[in-house]
């Protein structure tokens, strides 16, 4: 029996992070890998998917200034390519000119250190479950017997139907509904709770809902599937709402509830490993059975590909050697890529009183104040930063051209705990939507000054 002293299960952005980083330590690596090495998020998701926005957003410029004929299986075709091209960095040829060991085949525990895999046996000293997520498919009566979409064969189709139902108004299903609809389908989405991205800021989640039924998305929120029929020219699903029944026609329907964790065919009781609804882990990533860990979407509780990357980097580290280091998850942020793109970083308003009650700071800056976006006829954006009282970062919502990139520089100061005021003192190129931040800094500094102690005495006499 072949011994590693770490194995791998699962190649995608947690699996391929966690091999790296053990190599780089000159350790002798397994990699098992059930599909093709990549994962979702090369293959099903953050690169197909912003391949396709991009395209959508060409076809939707070009609109403007002519009519525009769409072959959306070429558009599909050159989606696939952009996987291909990433791929070419993660085939089992590149992994293995690396120095690890790759094995084609599903992974299942005979103890916490012995994988069985195509009926052979490998040893490893630490294990790593990186198995990964897969769409979650709901128990809707009749869903079964439709050939549904989700996100995981999406991409293989030959071209996007004329029509879609989207069941779920989460990323994904704002991600592909505005992409789908620029390249012409006709998109319908229903969702059950009373807004879309109902975790997101409710401000800028009926901002995004608004840009995209403006386009031609049709919503129904607040709106339950409860059963779906296959018709001879499409697919009907029947609609509940505050008591009302109703029905939508399309020729296709997307599932895009959320995800389920990789873990049913482990066989994780043989290894004394605990599952609730995905692998139980410590704060130092370790799973109930000494020496296997896990990280990413089995693991959670953030279901991103570059939260997998960052558990990837602290489980290998913690797995390989005596120092360990905690998996800390005050500073987490995100982006939805709808155009415009929406990104958050922290606490919302509500959450923010809730820990800190009313001596959060809150402010507010619209781009129609921006001259980078004045330079863009229907340029939309917004910013809510929320601060304590001191002006150190609690959360900060973005929703505008590039939010993603600009999101990153609030990242950096709320997790090296500097007052964002302190941006204001930083020089930006102008005209940028960075400059956005620094004016922002600028009202959070001026504040800063109107709170100091020798500030409020001297103002105290002008009353």
């Amino acid at each position: 029996m072949k011994t590693f002293d770490l194995i791998v299960i699962g190649s995608g952005a947690a699996g391929l992070t966690s091999a790296f980083t053990a190599l780089g330590f000159g350790k002798k690596v397994l990699i098992i890998e059930k599909h093709k090495s990549g994962g979702e998020c090369t293959w099903s998701g953050c690169v197909p998917s912003k391949g396709l926005i991009n395209e959508a957003k060409d076809v939707h410029i070009a609109r403007k200034f002519s009519e525009v004929n769409v072959d959306t299986s070429e558009v599909l075709q050159r989606v696939r390519q952009i996987s291909e091209g990433i791929y070419e960095h993660e085939t089992p040829e590149v992994l293995e000119a690396a120095g690890a060991v790759f094995v084609q085949g599903a992974a299942q525990f005979i103890s916490s250190k012995v994988l069985s895999v195509n009926g052979e046996h490998y040893r490893g000293k630490k294990i790593m479950i990186a198995t990964g997520s897969s769409p979650m498919v709901p128990p809707i009566p009749g869903l079964e017997s439709v050939p549904y979409l989700t996100n995981d064969n999406f991409f293989e189709q030959d071209s996007l139907p004329s029509s879609i139902i989207v069941l779920g108004a989460g990323a994904i299903g704002m991600e592909l509904s505005q992409a789908m609809n620029r390249l012409g389908v006709s998109v319908t989405v229903i969702e059950m709770t009373p807004e879309v991205m109902f975790r997101e800021e409710p401000e800028f989640a009926a901002l995004i809902r608004k840009k995209l039924a403006d386009e031609g998305v049709v919503f129904h929120i607040g709106t339950k599937a409860v059963r779906v029929d296959k018709h001879e020219n499409s697919i009907r699903v029947l609609t509940e709402k505050d008591g009302i029944e109703s029905a939508v026609d399309a020729e296709k329907v997307l599932v895009a509830l959320g995800r389920s964790p990789n873990i049913s065919r482990l066989n994780l009781d043989a290894a004394g490993i605990k599952a609730e609804r995905g692998v139980v882990i410590d704060k130092y990533l370790q799973t109930s059975a000494k020496g296997v860990y896990a990280c990413g979407d089995v693991a959670g509780p953030y279901l991103l590909s570059h939260m997998a990357n960052f558990q990837g980097k602290i489980a290998t580290i913690n797995a390989l050697f005596p120092v360990r280091r905690k998996a800390s998850y005050e500073h987490v942020a995100w982006c939805t890529f709808t155009d415009p793109e929406f990104a958050r970083a922290g606490l919302t308003e509500a959450e923010a009183r809730a820990e800190h009650g009313d001596s959060i700071r809150v402010y507010h800056y619209n781009f129609d104040k921006l001259d980078r976006a004045k330079t863009k006829a229907g340029d939309m954006g917004r910013i809510k930063l929320i601060t304590s009282r001191k002006g150190k970062v609690l959360g900060a919502h973005i929703l505008g051209e590039r939010a993603g990139e600009l999101i990153a520089e609030v990242q950096v100061m709320k997790t090296l705990g500097l007052n964002f005021a302190k941006l204001q003192g930083v020089i930006h190129p102008y005209p940028t939507y960075s400059d956005a931040l620094r004016q922002l800094a600028q009202q959070v500094f001026l504040d800063n000054l109107l709170n100091h102690p020798l500030i409020k005495f001297f103002r105290s006499f002008k009353k």
